[in-house]
């Protein structure tokens, strides 16, 4: 079993433990709050454990734990790169909820660090590992040469009203590595990139939002013979499903990020919907792909090159709109 540490007590680690439980190849060994109490508070959900977690409240002493093998990090993007650096130096694996780091240049440090210290460094992206996302990887070619593609994620966030009081949450604040490309649009992105490789070229526009951080924006990634626009937003919803279009046919997805709903609809027939039974939580997937590369001790290279793309392209996204953290000036 793998002895699993979690940082961040929020929903999305619920989740992930959830999903690492239920996967039979897991152990929940430790939980990190900034206090021991909260620790405590969020360990009570899972006190029907055979073995019940080790709860603490210092960072270095988790990093020195000899009862933790992986710790998975659901901190704000701000403390990715810095947490995960600090438990790999400790000779730990680490899953990184995505995005990996703020910028390119911390997500290229980490995995030097990953090379350094010979342990795992794994971008917690669940989309790709997905049975239906699979499953439009492998219909591209039944619809012939890719023409174009839109992708589109936009989802009005439940904390925006608060940032509309006057509030300022992590959601919105760019000292916390944030902002609509670098969460609900990563999806979008990096779902482009896991489809269909590097761009030649990205160009990028946004609304920015008086914090500093883009509440919504568009993408348009140039490909050799057509192009993928992205669509993102937090600050207002949308309907529409992301559509590849070929010379012969259409593949749409309902939901990019979970692959909801998969529909291939050939020129001159009716829409055949072809979507695969899943998981009901949709981190399953990942922690199997992540336990596979563990066992095996080898990270998986195709997994480091698309998040190293993914950070660069993020990096060149907010240079072109604007947006500006902190850690840039690292």
């Amino acid at each position: 079993m793998i002895r699993l540490a979690v940082i961040g007590t929020n929903w999305i680690t619920d989740q992930f433990i959830d999903a690492a439980l239920v996967s039979g190849k897991y152990q929940l060994a430790a939980i990190y709050s900034r206090s021991l109490s909260s620790a405590a508070q969020f360990a009570e959900k899972y006190s029907n454990l055979e073995s019940q977690p080790r709860l603490f409240d210092d960072l270095q002493a988790l990093a020195s734990s000899d009862d933790i093998d992986v710790v998975y990090i659901a901190s704000p993007n701000s403390l990715h790169a810095p947490q995960a650096m600090q438990m790999m130096r400790a000779g730990k694996h680490v899953i990184c909820e995505k995005p990996l780091a703020a910028n390119e240049k911390l997500a290229q440090q980490m995995f030097a660090v990953a090379e350094e210290h010979q342990v795992l460094l794994y971008e917690a992206f669940m989309s790709m590992h997905a049975p239906n996302f699979k499953l439009l990887q492998a219909q591209l070619e039944h619809i012939g040469p890719i023409s174009k593609a839109f992708i589109s994620y936009c989802q009005y966030s439940s904390r925006y009203p608060k940032y509309l009081a006057g509030e300022n949450p992590n959601t919105f604040n760019p000292e916390f590595a944030n902002g609509s490309i670098m969460d609900i649009g990563f999806y979008c992105l990096s779902s482009a990139v896991a489809l269909f490789g590097e761009p030649q070229s990205v160009q990028a526009q946004a609304q920015l939002l008086k914090s500093g951080v883009d509440g919504s924006g568009s993408v348009l990634l140039n490909y050799d013979g057509f192009e993928v626009v992205l669509q993102h937003s937090k600050t207002s919803d949308s309907k529409l499903p992301s559509e590849i279009q070929g010379e012969q046919g259409v593949l749409q997805v309902e939901m990019i990020s979970t692959g909801k709903k998969v529909t291939k609809i050939m020129r001159g027939q009716e829409p055949e919907d072809l979507t695969l039974e899943q998981h009901a939580n949709p981190m399953f997937y990942e922690t199997l792909d992540f336990a596979e590369q563990f066992y095996n001790n080898k990270m998986n290279p195709a997994r480091k090159t698309r998040s190293l793309i993914v950070a660069k392209l993020l990096t060149e996204i907010r240079r072109q709109t604007g947006v500006v953290f902190p850690q840039d000036a690292i």
